[in-house]
């Protein structure tokens, strides 16, 4: 008779966690490659956000997709994307505009959002370059 949950320390559970930090890294690669795009800059200037946060917010959504991939500073990029997030889901999109055709509406971003603050609450997990390497301090995984 089984009294307790060993979710967390199932296969299933690893690979699980490794999957949801796959889908979320390559969907802030994929849009944060597009970001570089001069067009986003007039984009920004439309919606009241100055134009020289291009640069650093296509950097933070590729480079930190990318270590959400690895497993590598997982907590603190996804932090970084959770601020994005929020921007994009208050100053960009309007919070009166729930759901809407072509990502006008935000509740893309909200699913977005939940799977970052999931990584941040959870960590990079096992299948990780920071649990392989096994030295780096909690707060930096």
């Amino acid at each position: 008779m089984i009294t307790d949950s060993k979710i967390k320390e199932s296969n299933l559970h690893d690979i699980t966690h490794f999957g949801i930090r796959l889908v979320l890294g390559s969907i802030f690669i994929y849009h944060g490659i597009g970001k570089f795009n001069p067009g986003f800059g007039n984009f920004l200037v439309n919606v009241g956000v100055p134009t020289e946060l291009q640069i650093p917010i296509a950097l933070a959504e590729s480079i930190g997709g990318i270590l959400l991939i690895g497993g590598v500073l997982t907590r603190i990029s996804s932090s970084i994307i959770t601020i994005i997030l929020l921007g994009a889901i208050f100053l960009v999109k309007g919070i009166d505009k729930f759901s809407g055709s072509d990502f006008t509406g935000w509740e893309f971003d909200v699913m977005l959002l939940a799977g970052a603050l999931l990584t941040i609450a959870s960590g990079p997990g096992r299948v990780s370059i920071s649990h392989m390497i096994g030295k780096i301090p909690r707060f930096l995984q």
